[in-house]
């Protein structure tokens, strides 16, 4: 039914509007920040309209070694990382989804029990320690190989397909690795698609593990780097770049740094939303509903 728009969705859009103006204005102030000119900056906090352009804060840090090694890193541990998440989530989400499986009960209440309850830090340290994964990649992928929120939501996914589907695949002579790659998940990837957005997220702004078991600053993702670099910029930018960078360093608004290092650490994943984002609501939407 037409009707006509009263003060009340007039006042609610209005509203709606700030909100979003609220938003985007910290993600403003990070940009123009970035690219700010430090000849031309006054002391203040927050640059609403900029009056100059300058790409030094750029130059530097891409210039120096540290933020290319640690993009790598972020990159290795993302794209394997999230290959890992999804083989297990999806494999285990499969066998777990069949009623009749031997031994799923104990195997459903195991994953229940990890959501709520963990070992510790200590124990976790050592673990990783004793596996010998420190400094290595293997240390911030194989402890979140799999979520176990998106792991229940791929079993309700995988139990909404009708069961009629398999049994005339099966009747067909098809195996189980078959239907699940030819037949279960192109009919999730709705599902699909969203929690892998979700797990590249994630390893993408993976820094707590780097944090733990990284000693060799050569495998710091991209996170951590940006984490030291919010926390001491002067020293984290001298040390990469070393006594030539200095005199140029002193030239440059340290805010400007900070930012910059912002912007190149969100802009990757940034990218990639807009294509997988219309999966979000169909995709947890039918995962998240049980039978």
């Amino acid at each position: 039914m037409n009707r006509k728009n009263t003060w009340t969705d007039y006042a609610i859009h209005v509203w709606l509007m700030l909100l979003a103006l609220i938003t985007i204005l910290p993600f403003y102030n990070v940009l123009i920040t970035s690219f700010a000119d430090p000849a031309a900056v006054v002391k203040q906090q927050f640059y609403l309209i900029p009056t100059s352009f300058n790409l030094s804060s750029y130059e530097i840090l891409l210039k120096g070694s540290y933020i290319g090694r640690a993009l790598t890193n972020s990159l290795i541990v993302t794209l394997v990382g999230v290959t890992v998440n999804m083989l297990v989530t999806t494999c285990g989400a499969y066998a777990l989804s069949k009623k009749g499986m031997p031994g799923r009960n104990v195997m459903m209440s195991g994953v229940i029990f990890a959501m709520l309850f963990s070992g510790g830090l200590i124990p976790f340290y050592l673990t990783i320690k004793n596996l010998k994964l420190i400094n290595s990649y293997g240390a911030m992928i194989l402890p979140v190989a799999v979520s176990t929120f998106f792991l229940i939501v791929m079993i309700n996914q995988f139990r909404s397909i009708p069961s009629e589907l398999e049994e005339s695949a099966k009747m067909d002579g098809a195996n189980d690795i078959f239907i699940l790659f030819r037949i279960v998940i192109p009919i999730s990837k709705p599902t699909i698609a969203a929690i892998t957005l979700f797990y590249a997220v994630a390893r993408w702004n993976e820094w707590y593990y780097a944090m733990l078991f990284m000693t060799d600053t050569k495998m710091y993702p991209m996170q951590l780097f940006l984490r030291n670099m919010l926390m001491d910029v002067t020293k984290m930018a001298r040390d990469d770049m070393g006594a030539s960078m200095v005199a140029q360093l002193s030239e440059t608004y340290p805010d400007g740094l900070k930012m910059a290092s912002v912007i190149i650490t969100m802009a990757p994943i940034m990218l990639v939303y807009p294509f997988l984002q219309k999966y979000f609501a169909a995709g947890v939407t039918l995962g998240a509903v049980k039978e």
